[in-house]
């Protein structure tokens, strides 16, 4: 099976099944890892291993997570890996009926509650990370004036520049140059208002 850059969910189960509060924490763990067992999940969110495993198979029925390849010698432990590396969920997917849009709306209110959370956690450790992190964390927020083709191209753009850098990092993860590198999150946010 040839990975998936970034898998577009278009259906319901799908949208559902990640959904889920321990799914998309699962899925979140092994998106950073790239792989990993249940059990080195259970640990990460403090839930039992026959729980997890339970959860992740919910995944694999979706095609969002995948068997990997042993990373160990022991034939017992049974490894896991997203199936793509990443998964895209627009709303124009699932305007076409009620409860599709209400489906949509509970899973990006999920997503955005599990980001804010990370970022408040990031914020109550603020000084475990030392002022050469706080320093470079950005904090931002730009009130600009602009069409929709225009946010869909800024978006876009802010996308691939992100790749990029997720690229780079992980080239140089590969490498053997991991001295000061950790996990980053960055949240991009772009919506319409009025004041």
């Amino acid at each position: 099976m040839t990975r998936e850059e970034n898998r577009l969910i278009t259906d319901l189960g799908t949208l559902k099944a990640l959904a889920h509060p321990l799914r998309m924490q699962l899925y979140r763990g092994l998106c950073v890892a790239r792989t990993a067992t249940a059990s080195q999940l259970a640990d990460q969110v403090d839930e039992a291993v026959s729980l997890v495993s339970y959860h992740l198979r919910k995944l694999a029925e979706h095609g969002l997570v995948e068997e990997a390849e042993p990373q160990s010698a022991d034939g017992r432990e049974r490894w896991w890996q997203p199936a793509s590396d990443g998964v895209s969920i627009r709303d124009e997917n699932f305007r076409d009926a009620p409860e599709r849009a209400a489906a949509h709306l509970a899973a990006t209110r999920l997503f955005h509650e599990q980001r804010a959370d990370m970022y408040r956690r990031y914020l109550d450790e603020r000084p475990t990370w030392g002022p050469e992190w706080n320093s470079a964390a950005p904090d931002n927020e730009s009130l600009l004036r602009l069409t929709p083709a225009e946010l869909a191209e800024l978006g876009g753009e802010l996308l691939a520049l992100a790749k990029k850098y997720d690229e780079k990092g992980r080239a140089a993860d590969a490498a053997g140059d991991t001295e000061g590198r950790e996990n980053v999150a960055l949240h991009v946010y772009g919506f319409p208002f009025r004041v």
